[in-house]
């Protein structure tokens, strides 16, 4: 694996002035992330010739920042919950903690058996940062075994997404870059160079992705220029070019994104099937949804479909209880069922291509209601005037219109209501920008830079919203406060 990287780099610190590393060295992120050699290809041992149907599952791990530490020091919710064990649900900080960890047992233990398994691993850096910061090394040791140790590399797979678990269409352009580049830096410093060389897909928090078209081609685009190769997205977020249901799920499709004055880009997107995710994850549904499938073609080459989930890794009874024994079920039923095989997403995108297949004659889609505002502004003759004019006119004429996006979860508005977290935030946001965008490249290896940047991409954590009003809108205000008062100095 050693040939992904362009050049070799000092280690990073994981921890500077006890915060976490999410800026300063760029140049070495960048150049590191934009290798385009094969990560899976030399490994591994799946022969897609003979394989009808292929099957992937994605954990989500996280845990917020909250000042809620000694004199309201920014501390982890899972060390809150270890404090604090008779308030609510935090009887569980224990058993989060193992999940957290768990994987560094379990796929050491069924390679040692002879399966072949395969996990993909979605960590956001608030709960990276908490392990380190309530002492919890021991989770951080067991997950760099299945990340640093090329026995088990061919099993895992890491995710990139947003450092503090911000839901894109609602965070401020500028800083969705910010957050995939300090998960770069953050991730890079725990587990080394190589291990970031080999992070190439994308996993956005909450399966949100944004159909403001300026949002959305932002954000790919940042994407593209942090290296990322591929992005998993949820199936009804997404629509054909002509606004209709994906044909083709089990597909890879090429998300086209096209902003307001008429330029687009493009990235590949698995497509994540609807449905309850943990209880399909805890059950190992795609494995068996899996087993029901058949090859089918793309441009003329033969492949085998991919069913594709993600779920909560810590959450809920079935994640908790039932998940580790399908999960070991599933692979040793699988070493005997050579027709369907577990892959990792860019393990499969590599064998696909290697076997004929090439990313722009992928299927195509589009955020969903995008088609609306490209009926009546021609992509031609797009200008920032007209497509606000568009929207303006569908948000009035049709009541389920929005520019909000589309998550995993349709019944919950990451905007409505929620004035008092979204204006601070937005605030925060522009203080940030309107201080550091104008001074030298080098600023971001200055603690005041790094300070700032922290309380930045933390206000902007789901969690301030998801939980509702009370005590977590609470933590954002006072996010908010220390924030503001770091940049005014």
């Amino acid at each position: 694996m050693a040939s992904l990287l362009p050049s070799s780099f000092a280690p990073l610190l994981e921890l500077i002035d006890d915060l976490p590393n999410l800026s300063g060295h760029e140049s070495e992120v960048q150049s590191t992330i934009q290798s385009d050699a094969a990560v899976f290809l030399p490994t591994t041992t799946v022969k897609l010739e003979s394989v009808k149907a292929t099957f992937a599952i994605a954990l989500h791990m996280h845990q917020p920042t909250i000042p809620a530490g000694t004199n309201g020091a920014l501390i982890s919710n899972l060390q809150q919950m270890f404090e604090h064990p008779y308030d609510g649900d935090n009887h569980n900080a224990g058993t989060f903690a193992w999940c957290y960890s768990r994987m560094g047992d379990f796929i050491p233990e069924l390679v040692a058996q002879g399966c072949n398994p395969r996990v993909m691993l979605d960590y956001s850096g608030n709960l990276l940062w908490g392990l380190r910061q309530m002492g919890r090394g021991d989770v951080l040791d067991n997950l760099k075994r299945v990340t640093c140790d090329r026995t088990y590399q061919p099993y895992v797979e890491w995710l990139g997404t947003m450092w503090g678990h911000a839901v894109v269409p609602s965070t401020p352009i500028p800083d969705i870059k910010l957050h995939i580049q300090a998960w770069q830096h953050h991730f890079a410093a725990i587990f080394g160079w190589e291990a970031l060389a080999r992070v190439k897909g994308f996993s956005p928090p909450e399966m949100h992705l944004p159909n403001h078209p300026d949002t959305l081609f932002a954000f790919i685009q940042a994407l593209k220029d942090c290296g990322y190769r591929w992005l998993m997205v949820q199936e009804h977020s997404v629509e054909t070019l002509t606004g209709q249901p994906l044909e083709n799920r089990h597909l890879p499709h090429r998300l086209i994104a096209r902003n307001s004055h008429g330029e687009t880009v493009s990235i590949t997107a698995l497509i994540k099937t609807q449905g309850s995710d943990t209880k399909l994850v805890g059950q190992m549904q795609p494995y068996y949804e899996a087993k029901t499938l058949s090859r089918q073609t793309i441009a003329g080459v033969s492949i085998p479909p991919i069913v594709t989930q993600i779920g909560d890794g810590e959450n809920g009874g079935v994640m908790m209880n039932e998940f580790p024994s399908a999960f070991m079920r599933t692979w040793h039923e699988a070493a005997n069922n050579p027709d369907v095989v577990g892959v990792n997403g860019t393990e499969y995108l590599e064998l696909i291509e290697a076997a004929g297949c090439n990313a722009e004659t992928y299927p195509t889609c589009q955020a969903i209601a995008q088609h609306l505002i490209w009926q009546r502004v021609d992509p031609a003759a797009a200008t920032p005037e007209l497509v606000e004019g568009a929207i303006t006119e569908l948000t009035q004429t049709q009541p389920s219109f929005h520019m909000d996006g589309a998550s995993w979860t349709n019944s919950l508005s990451w905007v409505k209501g929620y004035e008092n977290v979204l204006t601070p935030m937005n605030q925060l946001s522009a203080l940030f920008h309107q201080k550091f965008d104008s001074q030298p490249p080098e600023i971001t290896q200055s603690a005041n830079y790094r300070q700032a940047l922290l309380y930045n991409l933390v206000l902007q954590t789901s969690c301030f919203r998801y939980w509702g009003q009370g005590a977590w809108t609470d933590y954002a205000q006072e996010i908010y406060r220390r924030g503001q008062e770091l940049l005014k100095e």
